[in-house]
């Protein structure tokens, strides 16, 4: 058996033995307590990681997993998700701005391009954790004055509250991908990490398309639930 196989195997039953989101030794006192290197602790780590047994925090450490946040196909927001979860949902505006819709985005939302939208960057953090990072889109003829909103909470709620504008179906795309330095250092992740792209176009109770978006979610704590039937 490897090394790092041998380091696996050890900190697999330690984990069992530990509750969700206990943080694990940091890999210098692993690789004295194993009298292995440091590179062979990170592969066991990386390892339970793919797994989903544990996940890392750049800044904080390694922790155990509860287990992955699975979302189904219903329209619920993010803020609900974690709500559901007994989790505390919170939202970090990175950027919030006016510009004119390239032609993809006004393809996307309907509209002509150079229209002007809105353009929202967010980091979800559930428990003070990053969990998600999103980009949106909205038209400003549906959304006046949205710059002077509080937009570190729920989009959906103040969609609701104060335009009255309820978003009623979305259409999603979700597809595989490699997070680039950027983004996985707001997730705390290592660049080249594993996540899930998730194109959505959200459609409000009139028909009208309201909202354009992609959102990055980290692979190793967030993953979706399908039914399908023949």
């Amino acid at each position: 058996m490897t090394k790092h196989l041998y380091v696996r195997e050890q900190l697999h039953a330690q984990i069992a033995t530990m509750q969700p989101n206990d943080l694990l030794p940091k890999e210098r006192e692993l690789a004295e307590t194993f009298q292995v290197s440091r590179n062979t602790v990170r592969q066991a780590l990386q390892s339970l990681i793919e797994d989903g047994l544990i996940y890392s925090v750049r800044g904080h450490g390694t922790f155990v997993s509860d287990r992955r946040i699975s979302k189904g196909l219903g329209l619920t927001s993010f803020t609900e998700d974690m709500r559901a979860r007994n989790l505390e949902p919170a939202t970090r505006l990175i950027t919030a701005t006016q510009r004119p819709a390239a032609d993809d985005i006004a393809r996307n939302l309907e509209l002509q391009p150079g229209e002007p939208v809105y353009y929202l960057e967010r980091l979800r953090l559930a428990d003070g954790f990053p969990m998600c990072f999103e980009r949106l889109h909205l038209p400003t003829l549906l959304f006046p004055k949205l710059l002077e909103q509080k937009l570190d909470a729920s989009l959906y709620e103040l969609f609701a509250t104060r335009y009255r504008t309820v978003v009623a179906t979305a259409e999603q795309h979700i597809t595989a991908t490699e997070l680039q330095k950027r983004h996985a250092d707001l997730l705390g992740v290592p660049a080249k990490s594993a996540a899930m792209l998730v194109s959505r176009r959200g459609i409000d109770n009139r028909g009208r398309i309201v909202e354009y978006g992609q959102s990055l979610y980290r692979a190793d704590r967030y993953g979706f639930d399908l039914t399908v039937r023949r």
